[in-house]
This record gives structure tokens, sequence and C-alpha cells, in this order.
């Protein structure tokens, strides 16, 4: 198995991506808008990529966050609010908003068990600042680090409820990153104290999620040189050390600007520093075949790490319509 997860180019495999993925083994796959055009279209897909690696515990995973981060939406799959409609009722009801965070990600994640998707890139526990780049912006659940905590802790308690995996991003924080890391590299300037505030919503959650996320922000406290995903000083003594995380660690996109090399140099880097899992998104093949042969097998302690955090997975529970129901009632207290 190879220590990465693919993204598809559309709503079902070619057969070139079908030999090349029964060939490479990679470790899951990921899914985006053009891979999703109605359930019974994503259910076919996934049961055969399901299929295809011989797993039944093979993870899929989408970035179904809610507000303008949502892979599958209307008129097939209802919208769901992003964080900040949470973090407004918490200023109001701070035990309504968890309880209405937890019944929205239960809720979201029946949607996702009921196509065959078992892992979401949710939730961010990146702290909001007012100049925090718009591209975290709303997809965060505000300022206060217990806040993020209490909200984040729901969101995987909701998706656990469904069957689902919840994924910690962006570690150790992406909250003051003032530039996009989709387009260029951003740089940290905080002392180490400011930034042991930004970690304490992770090191909170360490022990109770099973997959986290890491950004490309250079922090210059901690390693001026690399951005946290290439640099085995945050991986190892921030992440793995301070943080305590022991799950599952992937990459956010490899493709994303902010990293410079080929797809095959930034995936094996960040192999090097660290992480358990490169993340691929764009379904390019020129760049997973550059990926898949340079990367080597998964490493023991990270297919460990993977095959824990998919015996989370349980037997989805719960009434889709009544969840909804219940959060929207909430939500009007804001």
């Amino acid at each position: 198995m190879k220590p990465v997860i693919y993204g598809l180019s559309g709503p079902s495999l070619t057969a070139d991506e079908r030999a090349f993925f029964a060939a490479a083994e990679p470790a899951g796959y990921i899914l985006f808008k053009r891979n999703t055009v109605d359930r019974a279209q994503v259910r076919a897909l996934t049961d055969e990529l399901r299929s295809l690696a011989g797993r039944d515990d093979l993870p899929i995973l989408i970035d179904q966050e809610g507000g303008r981060v949502a892979r599958m939406g209307p008129p097939e799959w209802p919208a769901f609010p992003a964080a900040a409609a949470f973090d407004a009722l918490y200023d109001t009801a701070p035990m309504s908003a968890i309880e209405a965070v937890r019944s929205n990600a239960h809720a979201l994640g029946l949607m996702l068990a009921e196509v065959g998707i078992t892992v979401d890139c949710t939730p961010l526990l990146d702290r909001r600042f007012p100049e925090t780049t718009a591209a975290i912006g709303d997809r965060a659940f505000g300022g206060d680090a217990m806040q993020v905590a209490a909200l984040g802790r729901a969101t995987l308690e909701g998706l656990a409820r469904a069957g689902v995996v919840g994924v910690i991003k962006h570690m150790p924080g992406h909250g003051r990153a003032v530039v996009d890391s989709h387009h260029e590299l951003p740089v940290v300037n905080a002392d180490d104290t400011a930034l042991e505030e930004d970690i304490r919503p992770f090191r909170t959650l360490a022990v109770s999620a099973p997959m986290g996320m890491t950004c490309h922000v250079v922090f210059k406290a901690w390693d001026p040189d690399h951005p946290a995903t290439l640099s085995p000083t945050v991986i190892h003594d921030v992440i793995r050390g301070r943080i305590g995380f022991d799950g599952l660690l992937m990459t956010d996109d490899i493709d994303m600007k902010a990293l410079s090399g080929t797809a095959g140099e930034k995936a094996a880097a960040a192999i090097a520093a660290g992480c358990d899992i490169v993340l691929d998104c764009w379904g390019r093949m020129d760049e997973m075949v550059d990926i898949a042969d340079r990367l080597g097998d998964i490493a023991p302690e990270s297919r460990a790490r993977l095959d824990r955090a998919m015996a989370s997975v349980s037997r989805p529970d719960g009434d889709f319509g009544e969840l909804i129901a219940k959060r929207d009632e909430l939500l009007a207290l804001a």
C-alpha cells in the first residue's frame, strides 16, 4: 500500500485510473464536486473503489464542512451551515451551540454514509482572528480556544454516530495566516507563547481524534525554513510532542501553491518529515504516477494508525429529519 490518498478525474473511474490504482494500491481516495452527481452514482463509485482495493475499510474522504466548502449540494443533497453559524449561537447559548453542532454533524455524516463515504475532512480547529485569511474565515468556529475545542469535539461526536471519521485540521493552526495557502506560502511571525494558545484546541482533542491534517504554513518561532507539512520539527516536536497527537496525520493537498517542487518531490518530502499520508486531490495521472514512483510502502506505524482510525467506524445510527429539525430549532436562538 502506498501512503497516498488520490483524487479522481470524474464521476466514474476511467480505464487508466482503474489499472493504475490496482497497481499502486493507494491508502484511500478523496471525492470532489466533479465526482458527485447523485446518490446512485456516488454509491456505485464508492462500491467500485472498495471492490478494486479489496478492502471494506478503505477510507473514502470528502471535504463536506458546510457553507462554501461542500462537494455535495443542492438539489441532490441539502445545504448545511458554515461553522460561523454555530459561533454566533455560542455567544448566546453555549450548550445549545454544542448540541446544534452535534446534531448537524450527525445528519451530515448520515448523508455521507448513505453513499459510502467514511471520512469527512472536518472540523477546523483553527482560531479565527480579524486578520485571518478569508480562505479560513467563516469555516472556523471562532477565536476562543476553548470554544473551538468544544464545537470541534461535538463535530467529531456527531460524525462518529453516523459512522464517519472526522479529520481535525489544519495542524498546528492556520488561523494566523493572512494569505491563502492555496495560492502562496503563509508565514506566521507570532512567538511561541502566542502559538501555545493556537494549539490548545488540537491538544484538547488529540486523543479523541483518529485523523488530523497539516497546514502549509511557516511558523518562524518553530521552523523558519519549512512549512509545517514539510517540517520534521513541527511534526515531531509540536504535533506529535506538544500537542500529543498520535492519530493518522495526512497532509493538506500537496498540489497547493504554498509548496514548491514537483508532486513527487513534495510528497516524498512530506513523508520524510513525518506525515503518515500524502493527500493528492486533483486526479492528474502524470502527478499521481510521479508520487507513486517516489513513495515506498506505507510505514508500519502509519498503517497501524490508519487501521486504528478506520476501526472506529461504526454502523450509522440516527434519524436524518429529526436531527435537521433539532439543529434548525437551536440555530434559531442565535
